[in-house]
């Protein structure tokens, strides 16, 4: 989600309800969550005729006017009518289901970020006399901003925000009783909240919306693992590939009574296993006493971008002996470009990297390379003088390289490095993923004591490889 952009929420209202609310985004919080700040129509407000923003009188003393006493009110709160009318005119069918017309709403002025703290004005008093003053009301002192909104999820369209409204209530729970079993230990079966928890003799706490949230965000957080395809099947599993090196189907003009010349196809099998990872992280037992703290939220961002940036340099470079990814499997003889220099890289190079995948493939093909590497492209240009790599605020990552979207990712080496894989292309759905172990949480409240902590550990199984050769290509830079 990117800084000012619409976005929708499930707040909670009147009694406990659900609704869903909008706001622009602001950034992700600290410890989980979101910054939103809410929107509301303008000001209209008039403070004795003047406008509400525009008021200031905090050093104009004025004498109370003839026949008046204290009790009398000293100023007149009015309405800009015609401001008012353009505005409902403007607001009319454009509510809240629609994010395009939010955003031209705002744009146009119609809507705008309410203030952290909403003033009010105020007459003061000393002795005869009287001004009024801007101020704050005397509640804000105790319980601060009050306008943004902190909400552990943020979503682009309405239906998504309506949809996660409906299923809030138990996901709710679930987040509830884990926090609570985390903080205690102690799981309480007598309450409704905790049915979808299971406590094991080894303290295992497995609530499924929380393991199912943490793969939600790695695949949020790496596309190469969301674009690759899953197979979700125990033990081995054989996947029956086509070598398409050579023609498997022969056609021509055929002559009566006379056999067609037919070809065999050639097959192959890549074998996925599953190899064990796991994901640890430590919470620090005075966070935990924190109330405000939402800890839930905090696992599954956590947990999520270690278990993210693990798997995503796995199904990238692998392992030897484990998880071979794309360096270990790809076809390194037809798609493989190796660079002139290994410290700089050429628009052709780029140019025949990209060609190195068939046009069938080219629709979701997608750019992976470190940070460096994309300063370097940075500064290419074509025969026309223009930058072949495009900032692109439609692009789900803000660039674009000969058309097609860029992702940065610290998994792969930086342009410079002598024998590395510093550029990947292709569509990962190429990419055959298994995950036979569904992920497990585990507490582990005794092991880290002595550092007054608290353990959570993530646990799964994963293999990879490239199970259609045509669509990943592979940039590499020579060894000196």
């Amino acid at each position: 989600m990117k800084h000012n952009q619409i976005c929708y929420y499930v707040e909670r209202g009147f009694e406990g309800k659900l609704y869903v609310s909008y706001g622009m985004y602001e950034h992700e919080s600290m410890y989980g969550g979101h910054t939103v700040s809410r929107l509301r129509p303008p000001e209209i407000r008039l403070i004795n005729g003047i406008p509400f923003e525009e008021f200031q009188s905090e050093t104009e003393f004025k004498k109370l006017p003839k026949g008046w006493t204290y009790s009398t009110d000293l100023y007149t709160v009015t309405e800009n009518i015609e401001k008012k009318a353009k505005i409902n005119a403007a607001m009319k069918g454009k509510y809240i289901t629609c994010p395009s017309d939010l955003q031209w709403l705002f744009d146009n002025g119609y809507l705008v970020k309410m203030e952290n703290v909403e003033p009010i004005i105020e007459p003061e008093f000393d002795h005869d006399t009287y001004r009024l003053r801007k101020k704050y009301p005397a509640w804000t002192q105790c319980y601060g901003s009050h306008n943004d909104r902190y909400p552990d999820e943020v979503f682009e369209t309405y239906e998504a925000a309506e949809k996660r409204m409906y299923t809030s209530v138990e996901e709710r729970n679930d987040y509830n009783a884990f926090a609570e079993y985390i903080r205690s230990q102690t799981l309480k079966t007598n309450r409704a909240d905790a049915s979808n928890l299971t406590k094991t003799d080894n303290g295992a706490v497995i609530p499924k919306t929380i393991v199912d949230k943490i793969i939600e965000k790695v695949e949020e957080i790496s596309p190469v693992y969301r674009l690759a395809t899953h197979y979700d099947i125990p033990g081995t599993v054989n996947i029956p590939t086509e070598d398409t090196s050579t023609d498997s189907v022969t056609v021509g003009y055929a002559t009566e009574f006379t056999d067609l010349t037919s070809h065999s196809n050639k097959f192959g099998t890549i074998e996925l296993t599953g190899f064990l990872y796991g994901a640890l992280t430590k919470i620090s037992r005075s966070l935990l006493k924190n109330s405000n703290f939402k800890l839930t939220n905090w696992v599954i961002n956590k947990m999520a971008k270690k278990i993210a940036k693990f798997i995503e340099g796995e199904l990238l470079n692998g392992t030897t002996s484990k998880v071979s990814g794309v360096v270990g499997s790809y076809d390194s003889t037809n798609m493989k470009k190796v660079l002139a220099s290994k410290s700089a890289i050429t628009a052709d190079e780029l140019i025949e990297t990209q060609d190195l995948v068939i046009d069938s493939y080219q629709a979701d093909s997608i750019w992976v390379m470190n940070r460096a590497t994309r300063t370097a492209i940075k500064k290419l240009k074509d025969s026309n003088n223009n930058y072949l790599l495009n900032r692109d605020l439609s692009s789900k990552y803000g660039y674009t390289l000969l058309g097609k979207d860029v992702y940065v990712s610290d998994n792969v080496s930086k342009l410079g490095t002598a024998s590395a894989n510093v550029i990947f292309y292709g569509d990962f759905s190429g990419l055959a993923v298994k995950e036979s172990e569904k992920t497990e949480i585990q507490i582990l409240d005794q092991l880290f004591a002595a550092q007054h902590a608290i353990g959570i550990v993530a646990w799964g199984e994963i293999d990879a490889k490239v199970e259609d050769k045509q669509k990943i290509a592979v940039v590499t830079a020579p060894a000196a």
